[in-house]
């Protein structure tokens, strides 16, 4: 009876042993949204310098930078390997631009970026991009990943929607048509050299085979508005997620795409609240009025009839 009992602990130990190996390895395979650089005092315009020296310095170029609301600044840079991917595949122009931001939290300064690899997965990118996330760790720390309390999967992020009924990654908007694709990026140039929408430029990147231009852009007007939309959701955590701007814009073959927003801010906000306080339901007006921004950033047209996509329909 000794040995029989014995037998079962074992046997009893063995699994729970492989169950908390089975855990670790599910742990490790999540990803969160963004990478959290450093946290420390100091001076924020000094801390905006360094941060904009450090990237350089890891061979990255500054596409465009802005400052979308108070104690908060955004820098995208890019590099080669971006920009190339940009004309393979269809997600690579929205990595195109590796967004990075300094916030101001009372005496601390936090540094952060959107996680390559995460939104690799999410716009279904085929191929390593371990060597961004180097260079940025390199340029600016990696604490902790952060924005999602379990974090998702790869397999889980390639299929991606916050739930039913909303979009996933390849339901992106078409904003407008143009002939070509040289009277596409005019047009979209001049929309928002004339803040069509309220929507002006952040940056402009072209892949290197010249065939694809990504538009970043800051938002202004009503519930589109990058600050308005941020105040409400970017409230919980200590650690701001103020890298989840600013909203890209694709030029290919004549014609502008954007990401839906009902994907677009979820996959960057995915333990978000259904409904209450500081939940998706709390910006209901923004998917439809991001949708309209842009669609006239893009030189298009826009009708007040109720877009299908509405708003954060539940």
């Amino acid at each position: 009876m000794r040995d029989l009992r014995f037998g079962t602990a074992f046997r009893g130990f063995v699994f729970v042993g492989l169950m908390c190996v089975a855990a670790l390895v599910g742990a490790a395979d999540r990803m969160k949204p963004f990478v959290l650089g450093s946290n420390a005092p100091g001076d924020f315009t000094n801390s905006i310098a360094e941060v904009r020296d450090a990237l350089k310095g890891a061979g990255f170029q500054v596409a465009g930078e802005y400052s979308p609301y108070a104690d908060t600044h955004i820098i995208v840079v890019t590099n080669g390997f971006l920009r190339k991917l940009a004309g393979e595949q269809d997600g690579g122009p929205y990595l195109a631009g590796e967004r990075v931001s300094v916030v101001r939290q009372g005496p601390k300064i936090q540094v952060a970026y959107a996680n390559p690899a995460y939104l690799a997965a999410a716009y279904r990118i085929h191929g390593d991009v371990s060597s961004v996330t180097a260079k940025l760790k390199a340029a600016l720390g990696a604490q902790e990943e952060f924005g999602a309390q379990k974090g998702l999967t790869a397999s889980k992020l390639a299929h991606y929607h916050y739930t039913f009924g909303m979009e996933y990654f390849d339901d992106q908007m078409t904003l407008a048509r143009y002939g070509d694709q040289a009277q596409a990026v005019r047009a979209v140039e001049r929309a928002l050299d004339a803040k069509k929408g309220g929507a002006s430029a952040v940056y402009r990147i072209d892949s290197t085979d010249g065939k694809v231009s990504v538009f970043g852009v800051a938002l202004t007007d009503g519930y589109s508005g990058d600050q308005k939309i941020m105040s409400i959701i970017d409230v919980g955590d200590e650690l701001k997620q103020a890298a989840h701007l600013p909203y890209e814009m694709v030029v290919r073959d004549g014609e502008v795409k954007a990401l839906a927003p009902r994907f677009r801010i979820a996959v960057d906000f995915p333990d978000q609240k259904m409904m209450g306080e500081h939940s998706f339901m709390s910006i209901m007006e923004s998917p439809q009025a991001i949708e309209k921004a842009l669609t006239l950033a893009a030189g298009g047209s826009w009708s007040e009839t109720p877009s299908s996509r509405g708003g954060f329909n539940f």
